[in-house]
Parts: structure tokens; sequence; C-alpha cells
């Protein structure tokens, strides 16, 4: 998890209402939603580390914010009592948008006075109105919704003119020629969701009938009504469960939902004898727990891969869906996905290509142990060129992963068990895996896609061609 400083900045954004209480004053910071960097416009709230209430120190933890990228926690920016904190957790917020009110109390007027030039500027402008006492029963939630009835709509709420909603509702709505506008948002504060898309699509197509005559000039028949009451089923409490959707768990299926209407998968399987990658992985293992590595397979196979990917670079490449671009990749970034309680997570090693094979599996380690902890830096699971996915260590022959959009494709590993396999005119038993890649076809043909995995299969079953270096 990525600790975000307040920065200078942060506080100049930050407005108050000052009182005088015998030498001492009282300053109310309205807390805007800080931009964390990486074109982040909004983030989603999904866990307060203070209560309402709650007397807090600067950069006390203060608020864990989930972005399309990572979650990040921001430190208190002040010290002071929380005085308001204006949105729930699971709330999406844009950035900008003020999520707490602080009340800070101590120093002197003067001190005061010299210690905020923004309010007192303020104070001399002469058409600028005074600023009303920050309360606590304001929410930023009841601003947006009159701005969207001042803006004279009745459907998505405008925050600054501008509608609330994702980048992928965005295009969708451009490709099918809807005015955002016009769509009422369900989401928190009238966000506008895919789902509230399609509605407006279908009740824009298909028109209700409200009465008059049928095509041959007959009166409409009325609706027919069911004879007696039909009883709805009543499944009692115990027999489900309601879970929020939220945090990682909302971005992983936003981005899968996303990467399953815009990618054409296509999926493309093979199995690799890896009987000698056993052995070498086995000879190779007390040296690495020497230097405090635990080797696995996956430095292998992403040792593999990036050699695959630099004799077929279209696979190392993203699609611009807003260019029409195919943007091919000059450096070899590897994601490789990481099972945590709180979700899927794809930490990414920087410029695998320039790594020996114990120090990718030092990277790993650090990086998937971070994983589960939380703390990875929004740098550590951004930026990735190519995706691994590995579920061998909990078995599985096969599976046809989701591509990690915009990237183009992505690898699944699969477990190794002893199978009968013919060598040489002879069934012999050997350790098998499974390989599958899925591609985007509209980037990479299957041909392409079948050489690649050929590359790769050739790298596994010799792996003495992939060398043990140092730290």
């Amino acid at each position: 998890m990525k600790n975000v400083t307040a920065t200078k900045t942060d506080r100049a954004d930050a407005t108050g209402q000052a009182g005088m209480q015998g030498g001492a004053i009282s300053v109310a910071y309205e807390f805007k939603l800080p931009d964390i960097g990486e074109g982040i416009a909004e983030g989603e709230i999904t866990r307060w580390r203070v209560q309402e209430g709650q007397t807090v120190k600067e950069n006390d933890p203060f608020v864990e914010v989930m972005t399309d990228k990572a979650t990040v926690e921001i430190p208190a920016p002040v010290t002071g009592v929380v005085k308001a904190l204006k949105f729930p957790s699971g709330a999406t917020v844009p950035v900008g948008t003020v999520i707490a009110v602080f009340e800070r109390t101590g120093g002197s007027a003067a001190q005061s006075a010299a210690g905020a030039p923004q309010h007192a500027a303020a104070a001399k402008a002469p058409s600028a109105p005074m600023h009303a006492p920050v309360s606590a029963a304001s929410h930023a939630l009841a601003s947006a919704v009159a701005t969207a009835r001042s803006d004279g709509g009745n459907g998505a709420t405008l925050v600054g003119g501008r509608v609330l909603a994702a980048p992928a509702v965005r295009r969708r709505a451009r490709e099918l020629g809807v005015d955002l506008k016009s769509v009422a948002g369900s989401g928190p504060a009238g966000r506008v969701s895919h789902s509230d898309l399609e509605r407006f699509v279908q009740s824009r197509a298909v028109a209700p009938v409200t009465g008059g005559t049928t095509r041959a000039g007959a009166p409409a028949a009325a609706p027919t009504r069911p004879l007696g009451p039909v009883p709805a089923p009543t499944p009692s409490a115990a027999s489900e469960e309601r879970l929020p959707l939220r945090g990682i768990r909302k971005r992983i299926a936003e981005r899968m939902a996303k990467s399953k209407r815009t990618a054409a998968h296509f999926t493309y399987v093979d199995e690799v004898d890896a009987t000698a990658l056993v052995e070498t992985r086995e000879a190779l293992k007390a040296d690495a727990a020497a230097q405090g590595v635990k080797l696995t397979y996956l430095p292998f196979i992403v040792q593999a891969t990036v050699a695959a990917l630099k004799r077929f670079p279209t696979l190392n490449a993203t699609l611009d869906d807003e260019s029409q671009e195919i943007v091919v990749k000059k450096y070899w970034h590897v994601g490789f996905a990481c099972d945590t309680e709180q979700g899927l997570v794809v930490p990414v090693i920087r410029d695998a290509d320039r790594r020996s094979l114990l120090n990718l599996a030092a990277a790993i380690q650090d990086l998937s142990g971070r994983a589960r902890e939380g703390r990875l830096n929004l740098d550590e699971v951004t930026g990735s060129t190519f995706t691994i996915t590995n579920a061998g260590n909990i078995g599985g022959i096969l599976a046809t992963p989701v591509i990690n959009h915009p990237e183009v494709a992505i690898l699944g590993v699969h477990k190794i068990a002893d199978r009968a396999v013919v060598r040489g005119g002879a069934i012999v038993i050997r350790k098998m895996m499974n390989l599958s890649i899925s591609i985007d076809h509209r980037v990479v043909d299957g041909a392409e896609g079948a050489r690649f995995m050929n590359a790769v299969l050739e790298l596994l079953e010799e792996p003495r061609r992939l060398l043990l270096g140092s730290l």
C-alpha cells in the first residue's frame, strides 16, 4: 500500500473558518481528495482510519483510497479534530472533492493570520462572499445533486459541468451516440455505470405501448392479468448473504468486464515436457536458499517469456483504442497475478529482460510478499507490458485467462503432473505442464501466437539455456 504524504498544495486547497476563543483560534479545514498521479481522476474510499469527533495528529493514518491502479493510504493533513467525513466507505469520489473537514485549535490570532495567507487574500477581495461556518451535516453528495438540478437535466449528476462516469463508460456512450447528461446515474453522487447506460439504450430503442389501436385498426387488447396473486419466494435471512462490491474486488470486476467487452479473445494451448525444468530447479534450490531466495518455477517462465517476446514483439504491446494505434513496447515489464486476501493483484517486475534468474526470483518473492500485506507502491502495480497468471500451485490443467487490458496477451501457467507420454516409440512417465495464452485477435493472429508459444516451450524444455545469475 502506497503512503501518500499531504503536500503544501493539498493544504493550500483547504479552506477554513477561524474564530477567537480566549486568544486561541479554531480553524475548519476542508480537505480535498488529492491528485495522486498516474492520470487518476477519481478514487474509491475503501476505509476510513478515523471517526468523526476523533482527535488526530498531522500525518496520522487517515483514509485508504482505491484507484484503478492501487490502494493508497493518505495521512491526516493537519492536527486537530475530525468534524465531518463527507462520504461513506465504498463511495467513489472525483479528485478535488472535499472528503473531510477538520477543526484545528491552537495558537493566537496573529499566528493564524501569518500562517494562512490564502485566507487573508480572500478577505481583501471585495466581491468574495464570507465563508459560512463549516457544518458536519453538510455533504458533498447533496451538493452534487443540487448541481445536477441547477443544470436543468433529469439525467446524470454533473460535477463542475461534467458527468460522473468511468472512461470506459464514456467511450461506450460515444460508440452508441448517447449524451451521458441524459442518462440517470444510480451510483454514488449520480455516477453513471455501464448498467445505467444499457438501461437507457434499451428504453430508447423499445417504445412503450400506451394504448390506441392495433395495426389492423382494432382496439388494443387489454393486458391480461393473473387470476390470483403469485406468492413471491421468501428465502430466510440465513439462506443468503449480500456483500458490497467495493475495493479491489470492484476494480477487478470493472477491469475484467472492460477487457471482455473490448479485446477479441482467443486462447491457444500447448503442453510442456517440464521434466528437465523440475530437475534444474531442484538442483538450484539450495544455492538460491543460501542467498535468502526461494526459487520457484516462475522466474524460469518469466525469462523464457521475455526471450520469446523479443522474437515476437507484437505480443509485447498495447492497443490504444482512442487513437486506433498498436503501441509496441521496447521495454519488458512483466506483471504476474498474485492471489491475496483482498483479491487479485498484479505486481510488475520492471525491466525483466535485464535481470538474472536469481534476481527475478528475489523480485517475485519481495513483490508477492508485500502484495499480500497491501504495501505495494503505485509504480509497482502499473506499467506492465505482458502478464503471467500462475495457478499451478493450486491445481487445474487448463484455463482461458482474461487479458490484462490494454495489453494484448496473457500467459496462463498450470500444474505440473506425471503423465504417460510417448518418447522414442515407448510410453514413459514425464513431468508435464500445460500453458495457455489468451491473445487479442485484433492485434495478433493465431499463427503468430502459436510461434510465440513454441519459443517459450523450447526454452522451458531446455532450462540450461536460462542461466542462474547472482544478485
